[in-house]
């Protein structure tokens, strides 16, 4: 996955403004990774990756620019999503790291057991999938 954070900072490197901070380069490229690994691991409550990535990163760019950053941002976010939806379901998810359902147990600590592709909560924790929707909807 970091053939896409890399993408978005090559793309974005030669605009930076190092004015601005000294350090611009390594925190944009932080914050492109930083992204990228919360699209891979916690996609289902990252709605908006592309928003909040343009908003990390901003602040180091011309006002001029902000428009081709926030192109470029959503166009490489976009085809990363889309790369992650196509991938099949598996017991990892694509940094490697073994999936574990979203519930917790009685006794506070997190349930162990591999999750369901559709929902990430496992067959016992079926019913919190279920809530979760129904306040989706009523909200």
């Amino acid at each position: 996955m970091l053939q896409f954070s890399r993408a978005i900072y090559r793309e974005l490197a030669p605009g930076i403004d190092v004015s601005v901070n000294p350090e611009a380069h390594r925190l944009v490229i932080d914050a492109c990774e930083r992204s990228v690994e919360r699209l891979v691991t916690d996609r289902r409550y990252f709605a908006r990756p592309a928003r909040t990535l343009f908003h990390d990163i901003r602040p180091f760019f011309p006002v001029q620019d902000q428009a081709r950053v926030l192109r470029v941002v959503e166009s490489y976010l976009t085809v990363a999503d889309e790369w992650l939806s196509r991938r099949p379901p598996s017991k990892v998810d694509a940094l490697g790291n073994r999936l574990q359902c979203q519930a917790s147990t009685r006794r506070g600590t997190p349930c162990r057991r591999a999750p369901l592709p559709a929902n990430g909560y496992c067959p016992s924790h079926q019913h919190l999938a279920e809530t979760e929707r129904s306040e989706v909807l009523a909200a």
